[in-house]
């Protein structure tokens, strides 16, 4: 017999954000009561947590009133606030592309520029839509009270019969736009229906928050807690935060080495509560580093992570592999966060946020790479159309093929912070015919992303 211990127990241990599945009886939505905006009676709202394929854990909000049949859908972020926010520009060339899904948060402005469209960030709630959704959203809030407006004011009424013509037309994509997406928060998302090969026509930028920028989304700093506007006492923050100053010499850098620290955090797929093991450590010929691995218990994820020990190098550095044998496979790859990865005979691209850092093998960052595009399943199930499965299937057995070494490719390892590194097979003085690594100046942009540009090291 289960005790009742026993079964709070194996609920309490189900993931908080779990994958859509019909078959899994525990996924229920959570109904709760709540006003009608439009008629102000007693309607429902379902919640439903989950996770999107190849993006982040949201909250499915939809409401209807059964008095007025007033319904309303919205999607709200539940994944933490990102380092950097996110720009994405979206060409639109053909009708396909106005079938692109997207995901846009509250903090999301969206453009079009040759009709002189501008949705200011916060002026509606987060969702998930597509091209086609926003621009019909649009021209719907436009048209409505045209009717009273063709009366009382028959030029202003005109004036916004002659947009809607524009924006009409653009939705019938009777000529190319431009789709311009602009989110603070980083938690907006344009679907590649190429995946997984590159999306030529979309552009994704990511850049540093202003001052201002963070305060709208409720982050501050402690010296923004000193200023009059806050009724903080910065004294009493202080004694509250957990990262304090450590005294020069108190914690001798010899003496992490070899040591395992740990510390509480969150599974970045289930966010349930875990611990994540940390240990600082030296590559041969290359430099110190800090290994984290973290097992969830909850739902069996696990990951390792590692981060450079050293600073930002002076140059950029790029390595290119050949995958021509079993040796090759075997070779020890350190890929750190600004490290991005490609496969030019598989149209393949992944960015450097996409694995972490980590340290590895040649073959464990395809299998990663595999694995990360495949995921479980879901994006290319049964909601997916014909033709997008059998790409992804057809590149899938591609990857396998690189893996039996039935095809040799070329893994591309490029990291402008240059402290990526892959293993020669061959000794310091020999050259190895396989792996060509070429160091090379970082471009402004480069530049820009890593944070170098702000840097000022003069008269200090």
């Amino acid at each position: 017999m289960t005790s009742k211990n026993e079964t709070h127990n194996a609920e309490k241990q189900q993931p908080i954000f779990r994958d859509i599945n019909p078959d899994d009886p525990d996924q229920e939505t959570t109904v709760i009561e709540s006003a009608c905006m439009n008629c102000f009676k007693t309607g429902s709202t379902r919640l439903l947590l989950t996770k999107i394929p190849f993006y982040k854990e949201v909250v499915l909000m939809s409401f209807k009133c059964e008095y007025c049949g007033f319904e309303n859908n919205e999607i709200q972020s539940a994944s933490e606030i990102q380092d950097k926010g996110v720009k994405i520009e979206l060409n639109i060339t053909d009708a396909a592309d106005l079938n692109r899904r997207i995901v846009r948060s509250d903090y999301t402005s969206v453009q079009i520029p040759e009709v002189e469209l501008e949705i200011p960030a916060q002026s509606q709630k987060g969702e998930i839509t597509t091209v086609e959704g926003i621009i019909d959203r649009t021209i719907r809030g436009l048209s409505q009270d045209q009717d009273k407006r063709r009366v009382e004011h028959p030029e202003d009424a005109a004036n916004i019969d002659a947009y809607i013509l524009r924006l009409s037309e653009i939705k019938e994509h009777k000529k190319p736009f431009t789709l311009l997406i602009e989110d603070v928060s980083g938690n907006s998302f344009i679907e590649n229906p190429l995946a997984p090969k590159l999306d030529t026509n979309c552009k994704t930028a990511h850049f540093k928050r202003t001052t201002e920028q963070n305060h709208i989304l409720g982050l501050y700093e402690e010296n923004d807690l000193s200023s009059g506007e806050n009724l903080i006492n910065t004294n009493a923050v202080a004694e509250k935060h957990l990262l304090k100053p450590i005294a020069e010499g108190s914690w001798p850098i010899e003496e992490l080495h070899g040591e395992v620290l740990q510390f509480q955090t969150h599974c970045h797929q289930c966010r349930s509560e875990c611990e994540t093991n940390m240990k600082l450590t030296n590559i041969p010929h290359f430099k110190e580093v800090v290994i984290m691995a973290t097992v969830c218990d909850v739902c069996g994820c696990k990951t390792n992570e590692v981060k450079s020990g050293g600073g930002i190098e002076d140059r950029g550095i790029r390595f290119e592999t050949r995958i021509v044998t079993k040796e090759d496979l075997t070779r020890d790859v350190l890929k750190s966060e600004t490290c991005s990865l490609s496969i030019p005979e598989l149209e393949c691209e992944v960015g450097p946020s996409a694995l972490g850092g980590r340290f590895t093998t040649i073959e464990g960052i395809l299998v990663a790479m595999k694995e990360q595009l495949n995921g479980d399943g879901i994006m290319f199930d049964d909601s997916s159309d014909e033709a997008a499965k059998q790409r992804f299937n057809s590149f899938l057995k591609k990857f396998d093929d690189v893996l039996s070494l039935k095809e040799v490719c070329t893994l591309i390892l490029d990291d402008p912070a240059g402290n990526s590194y892959v293993q020669s097979l061959r000794d310091d003085d020999e050259p190895d015919d396989n792996l060509k690594i070429t160091k090379y100046e970082r471009t402004f942009e480069q530049n820009e992303e890593l944070g170098l540009n702000d840097i000022k090291t003069e008269n200090y």
